[in-house]
């Protein structure tokens, strides 16, 4: 979240609290009643917000855990291509010498070579 949008949503949250306030008092509050019930309301809010928010950290969907996960899985994606393009432009010759190389096939007995 930028600077300015944590700005606008405290200012939305004031907003809020001066507007709870004022229905408040039109539904029959009156003075500190309709303050005290205005501050309870926007309490509840900014718990039930908090709690959300807690929960999508506890479950792992937060939008930078996804965006995250969508990065390495299109990453992965593109380097399995280009290592597979990189690995059928060798010879074959090359192609097992590397294979070979990395244990992906087993050594040739001494004789046979």
């Amino acid at each position: 979240m930028t600077n300015g949008k944590a700005l606008l949503l405290a200012l939305g949250v004031f907003v809020l609290g001066g507007l709870g306030y004022v229905l408040f008092q039109f539904g029959g509050f009156e003075g500190f009643s309709a303050g005290i019930a205005a501050s309870a309301l926007l309490m509840v809010l900014v718990l039930a917000w908090t709690g959300s928010y807690l929960f999508r950290v506890v479950t792992g969907q937060m939008t930078f855990i996804q965006q995250r996960q969508q990065y390495r899985e299109a990453y992965d994606a593109f380097t399995t291509e280009e290592l597979q393009r990189k690995f059928e432009a060798l010879s074959p010759e090359e192609q097992e010498r590397l294979l070979r190389e990395t244990g992906q096939l087993e050594e040739a007995p001494q004789g046979e070579a």
